[in-house]
């Protein structure tokens, strides 16, 4: 049978998916808050909704006749959006509202590992109060990461004896406005991401990813949704050992039998420690930027795992192609602490070589393409080692152009991946 699909979601993320649906037989229509070029271009139909309104995404749904539907981001799961589509007969590639809230209640996600004793937890104490919390600040011997418990897209973390000093902790805690918070102590090592697609108890995982949520080149500046991020040709990264890679794996597969019946995509965002791999924490969807990595490797069709998943069936094997990727962010200046949206973007081609463009947060006018005040669009590299894939990326970043906007050129260099490396092996040392 011919399906539908419904890809609710506008940003660089969806264009990922947008693109990899396109390329099978599935017809596909899309709705989002902001029109994306990109996925308007290879979609059937682009409706404007509120994506976090339940009724409203069901409603297009109807309209067109939809068969399956993949939720992308996590605001519209919260939401409820995947509830409201599976109560319809549309099955969605997402978890449900209280499934998702692996991702989107920290507390909860960190009793949750507790309770069903998944490995690579960190000590942990959740608070409903913001002076007990301060208190146990002072109390605490040793670096704290504060986190809300609630979803502050990748930028309400601060880690104390790396971005803030307790001090400062304290009065973030206290003008955040956050009633919920984790506080959990500090990981250090290197982050990584393993992302895996889940149905019917099956586990289908992808390379591991390494984000750079830092808004300035070095790691320097405050957090953001994620700056840019690479992968190598196979499934570990330089800095990590395929054994590690498995243990990541071996707690994702622990977190998803502990779950029952989840389905979606699992990601796992890791530390890999002088310990050994710790959790940082879940998300309940692809990430953004790490979809753009993992889906132009992807040889297997999405729309059998999607289909396999609606089924019943188990989910087909993936494979993927032996290239490494490393994808660059562009973002207003001033992000993401005062960013100037409303630039024209206009891009005329993306550059020789194996490199894509994904449009992110962008609006399409009748005026043109324009920014609004997050991640613009992202340009990935593909190539035959990480090296080659940034290099692909800086000549398409060239050709296009980045004036009154801003990219970490560092991300993916020889020189960065380096430093990964040779901190690991002094945390071994140590």
């Amino acid at each position: 049978m011919s399906e539908t699909v419904l890809l609710v979601g506008g940003g660089g993320r969806e264009h990922a998916i947008a693109r990899a649906l396109s390329e099978s037989s599935a017809t596909l229509y899309a709705c989002a808050g902001n029109r994306n070029p990109g996925i308007a271009d290879v979609a059937a139909g682009f409706e404007a909704l509120a994506s976090t309104n339940p009724t409203a995404v069901r409603s297009y749904a109807r309209e067109i006749g939809a068969t399956l539907a993949v939720v992308g981001p996590e605001a519209p799961l919260e939401a409820g959006v995947a509830d409201a589509l599976d109560e319809d007969g549309v099955y969605a590639f997402g978890p449900q509202q209280a499934e998702a809230r692996i991702e989107t209640d920290k507390a909860f996600q960190r009793r949750f590992m507790r309770e069903h004793s998944i490995p690579g937890c960190p000590a942990f104490q959740t608070f409903d109060d913001t002076g007990a919390a301060c208190e146990y600040i002072d109390s605490h011997d040793g670096d704290l990461a504060v986190k809300p418990a609630g979803l502050t897209g990748g930028k309400g973390v601060k880690v104390i004896g790396d971005q803030v000093t307790p001090a400062e902790a304290k009065t973030y805690i206290r003008e955040s406005g956050y009633d919920r918070l984790v506080l959990e102590e500090r990981l250090v090592g290197e982050e990584f991401t393993v992302q895996a697609f889940v149905a019917n108890g099956d586990l289908r995982v992808t390379p591991a990813v390494q984000d750079h949520k830092r808004a300035y080149e070095g790691d320097k500046g405050p957090n953001t949704g994620g700056m840019g991020s690479y992968s190598d040709t196979g499934l570990a990264l330089p800095f990590l050992t395929e054994a590690e890679y498995m243990t990541a794996v071996d707690i994702l597969q622990a977190t998803v039998d502990a779950l029952g019946g989840y389905k979606g995509v699992l990601y796992g965002q890791f530390m890999l420690t002088a310990d050994g791999v710790r959790v940082v924490e879940f998300n309940a969807r692809l990430g953004d930027p790490e979809a753009m990595n993992t889906l132009p490797v992807l040889e297997t069709d999405l729309l059998d795992v999607l289909v396999a998943a609606r089924d019943g069936e188990s989910l087909p094997q993936l494979t993927l192609r032996p290239r490494a990727t490393v994808c660059k962010y562009v973002v207003p200046e001033g992000y993401p602490t005062d960013p100037n949206g409303g630039t024209r973007v206009t891009i005329d081609k993306v550059g020789a070589g194996d490199a894509l463009l994904y449009y992110a947060s962008v609006d399409e006018r009748q005026a043109g393409i324009h920014t609004t005040t997050s991640r613009s669009f992202a340009v990935v590299g593909v190539g035959d080692s990480i090296a080659a894939a940034e290099e692909t990326a800086e000549e398409a970043l060239a050709a296009i152009g980045t004036e009154r906007l801003r990219v970490r050129h560092d991300i993916g260099t020889p020189e960065l991946v380096q430093q990964r490396i040779d901190h690991i092996v002094r945390l071994r040392e140590d």
